[in-house]
């Protein structure tokens, strides 16, 4: 039990006094009071979840049949330094790749134009882009997280992270974004 005592007590100056009553304090109440909004506190800052992108990756140590993917529903990134990104469509080789950067005059503006272009030239339950992210090693990782971000705003219904190719690699420093 933890209590306060306020008692003068003693003798001063000689004289006799008269013995005051000692003032006592309880503070079992407020030690008790105390532990439980500290066991509140705790609880509820270990409820509250953080805020994570779900992100499923294949276990590599099963090698599957990969299915083709058509390369006119296509659309790979490639993520270099400096926050630019590089991006085609279709088959790799096939035309130059275009040099775009972040935001909603940037990447987000090409995968929704691109997006729709896609959905009104096939027709079918296959008609969805398919986009390929390929980041460099000079790429970071505000860059990924981004570009999965703005492929989310986008509304892509599928995409992929694949490894960057050495001629890839070579195409980004011939561009000057490695």
């Amino acid at each position: 039990m933890a209590e306060l005592d306020t008692s003068g007590g003693g003798k001063k100056g000689g004289k006799i006094r008269s013995k005051k009553a000692s003032t006592r304090i309880d503070l079992t109440a407020m030690v008790d009071l105390a532990f439980l909004l500290i066991t509140f506190f705790i609880m509820t800052t270990t409820l509250a979840k953080p805020k994570a992108m779900d992100m499923f990756m294949p276990d590599k140590s099963k090698p599957e049949v990969q299915l083709p993917v058509p390369e006119t529903r296509t659309m790979t990134l490639w993520l270099g330094s400096n926050s630019k990104i590089e991006w085609f469509v279709g088959k790799p080789g096939g035309s130059r790749p275009t040099i775009d950067n972040f935001g909603k005059d940037g990447i987000r503006k090409t995968l929704v134009e691109q997006n729709k272009k896609i959905e009104e030239t096939h027709q079918g339950p296959d008609n969805f882009m398919i986009v390929l992210v390929k980041p460099s090693d000079k790429s970071t990782y505000k860059d990924f997280v981004n570009i999965i971000d703005e492929i989310n705003i986008a509304g892509i219904k599928s995409y992929g992270v694949v490894d960057i190719t050495p001629g890839e690699v070579a195409q980004l420093k011939k561009d000057g974004n490695y």
